[in-house]
């Protein structure tokens, strides 16, 4: 009986001492977990107090603003029509900016972006008449890219820049072959009776295609509108300049289509007459992908800890 009961006395002070590391280790979890957690928030403090500080710092000198256009035009990525405005706006209310540069490498992207970005530089233009706007092109500055430098002052490109590309394109691919040689069955059913409009796995409606063909032929014809209004009579009159055709940036010159040869820091210090360059495109900031990642990192170190502790 006196052994039975030292026995049980043992098991349960072998249980509560368990328990009792496995509650210190919970607590030493946590308290990691949110030591990282505290560090994380002063870092990410201190990051967006470093991003602000650069963030259009002109130092009271006069000076021409760039603004970059890079990659693809689209929404969200960092030639969104939503960040290059935002540049803009700050580069022409800088009191210190002689002249505002457009220094674009885009190969194009979203038409509806593009345009946003032109209406808005045509406005800046306007409500601010003194300050001249200019577009410098570097490797490409095609199709949607081009759309943006048609609403400068001037565009000043390279030798062997691409310029051009003035058109519109929709394109996808079609499996309705592949699909008959494997016997598989497309079954396709829509309220509405052109909700199917060009699905891959369809045969292509010809009814669709003129349809969208239209459609490519409207915006089309906005691309060359705006072209036509930017460049005015220094565009020459060569169908082929709004048929889908790329140039060199010297070819693009002859055609009307640029200005000059000319790079970001020529053009600052020979035309603007303002050879300092502030940069005030609106780029991904540090604590934006800090931000960004850490969300990412924080949510699976507490699952982390939340499932280390329900199992110890």
């Amino acid at each position: 009986m006196t052994e039975n009961s030292g026995d049980w006395e043992r098991e349960l002070v072998t249980k509560l001492a368990t328990a009792a590391l496995k509650e210190q280790r919970r607590a030493r979890l946590w308290g990691i977990f949110f030591k990282l957690l505290t560090f994380a928030y002063l870092s990410l403090i201190l990051l967006m107090a470093i991003d602000w500080r650069g963030d259009g710092v002109t130092g009271g000198k006069k000076h021409t603003a760039m603004v970059e256009v890079n990659g693809i035009i689209a929404p969200g990525s960092d030639a969104s029509a939503e960040r290059i405005n935002s540049a803009l706006q700050a580069a022409f209310k800088d009191k210190n900016t002689q002249g505002v540069v457009m220094r674009i490498n885009s190969p194009g992207g979203s038409p509806v972006q593009a345009q946003t970005v032109y209406d808005e530089m045509k406005r800046l233009r306007k409500l601010y008449p003194s300050i001249p706007l200019y577009a410098v092109v570097e490797d490409v500055c095609a199709s949607g890219g081009y759309f943006i430098a048609a609403g400068a002052d001037r565009i000043y490109v390279g030798k062997a820049s691409i310029v051009g590309s003035i058109g519109v394109l929709m394109n996808g691919f079609g499996f309705t072959g592949l699909m008959d040689k494997l016997g598989v069955e497309r079954r396709l059913l829509t309220a509405g009776e052109n909700k199917g409009m060009l699905d891959p796995f369809s045969p292509i409606d010809p009814k669709d295609k003129a349809h969208i063909q239209t459609m490519l032929g409207d915006i089309h014809q906005q691309f060359i509108g705006v072209v036509k209004e930017g460049r005015g009579k220094r565009l020459k009159e060569a169908p082929e300049i709004f048929s889908g055709l790329i140039w060199t940036g010297q070819k693009s010159i002859d055609l009307g289509l640029a200005d000059a040869i000319g790079s970001l820091e020529s053009v600052a210090r020979d035309v603007v007459k303002a050879e300092e360059i502030v940069d005030f495109t609106q780029k991904e900031g540090i604590a934006e992908k800090f931000a960004r990642r850490f969300g990412a990192a924080a949510a699976n170190t507490f699952a982390e800890a939340v499932l280390r502790a329900s199992i110890r």
